[in-house]
């Protein structure tokens, strides 16, 4: 979906259609959750705090988060993938890879399901959505950005290896800011760049990351798509309207953070081994804490853990965000997946 947050609170609001919105913060707190596409004219992205964001556009429009109508939306859309094919791997609210090999109107054009599927999207929402076609997901996903907002784009089988070698590293989905700054450093800047480097090489520097790198950019990619992802983590967090320092002022704080991530749990039924407490300080910087335990803690053993990692060791400086979060879940996955290369028809329509 494009800019989905801040598309549905335009959707909802029309005197904010056509000017400046983010979701999240405020002018004076907190980050920028969504940016609308007038927005990022200003330069204004996600992740980007509040300040700055307001800084670069004075005329900003903030909207808190509503994630229960972006919930609603987003069922609504899935009804729509399910009509082509029950191969939906969700990613986010706003976003999935869907496997349309075989699909139920036994269309021959990915390309037309595509056009058909955000046509739909049109109709029912009245929200844009754009979408990427190719053989693997690796390949999708960058498609999917190509021609946004409100577009699609290809990438054939025969196209790929040349399309990858121009493309520039930090476009290739999966490698983020701190691994594309590390590549550069090597004087690895585009995919023609990385495929020079042997698997041995790249092994050596990015650990088992290395062997996918060394696949995608010869435009392979053998993940399946999973219509049920096994939950790694549980977590919730929250950003601060004051930076805090004093303990008391962190232990209230961190208390509300334990009692939504308890909400949670409840509703899932989920549990896990291993809690982590996130702390954000004042400067952007981030430090994580955690402990692993034998069984699986109840609600008191969740908050007693959590106030073990905030008393662990001193905090330092200003405290704007703390998150808590459960991991090592009593979620298994039974099935393995092996995966291989589809071979989809492409017909240009």
């Amino acid at each position: 979906m494009d800019a989905f947050y801040a598309s549905v609170e335009q959707l909802d609001h029309p005197e904010w259609r056509g000017k400046p919105l983010v979701v999240g913060g405020n002018e004076a707190r907190g980050v920028v959750a969504a940016a609308s596409y007038e927005a990022r004219k200003f330069g204004i992205f996600s992740a980007m705090s509040s300040v700055l964001a307001a800084r670069k556009c004075p005329n900003l429009i903030f909207a808190k988060p509503r994630f229960d109508r972006y919930k609603e939306i987003s069922m609504q859309i899935r009804e729509i993938f399910l009509e082509y094919t029950d191969l939906v791997e969700p990613l986010s609210l706003d976003e999935a890879f869907l496997d349309v090999t075989v699909n139920k109107p036994n269309l021959k054009s990915a390309i037309l399901i595509a056009r058909q599927i955000r046509a739909k999207i049109k109709e029912k929402t009245g929200l844009n959505a754009s979408a990427g076609v190719s053989y693997n997901k690796f390949l999708a996903k960058i498609a999917s950005d190509l021609n946004k907002p409100n577009g699609q784009a290809v990438i054939l089988p025969e196209e790929a290896e040349a399309f990858l070698e121009k493309l520039p590293i930090h476009k290739f989905f999966g490698i983020g800011k701190v691994t594309a700054e590390k590549m550069k450093s090597l004087g690895i800047h585009n995919g023609a760049d990385l495929k020079q480097f042997s698997l041995q090489f790249l092994t050596k520097k990015f650990g088992k990351s290395g062997h996918h790198y060394f696949n995608i950019v010869r435009g392979i990619h053998l993940s399946d798509v999973q219509p049920h992802r096994v939950r790694k983590s549980l977590s919730a967090e929250n950003t601060f309207e004051k930076d805090l320092i004093q303990p008391d002022d962190l232990k209230i704080a961190l208390k509300s953070v334990n009692d939504e991530l308890i909400r949670r749990v409840e509703k899932s039924g989920i549990k896990g081994r291993t809690v982590t407490l996130k702390i954000k300080f004042s400067d952007f910087t981030q430090q994580t804490r955690s402990k692993t335990v034998e069984q699986f803690p109840e609600a008191d053993a969740i908050w007693d853990l959590a106030q073990e990692l905030l008393h662990q060791e001193e905090v330092p400086k200003p405290v704007r965000l703390l998150g808590l979060g459960l991991s090592n879940l009593n979620i298994t996955e039974d099935v393995q997946y092996f995966g291989e290369q589809l071979k989809i028809p492409f017909e240009v329509i």
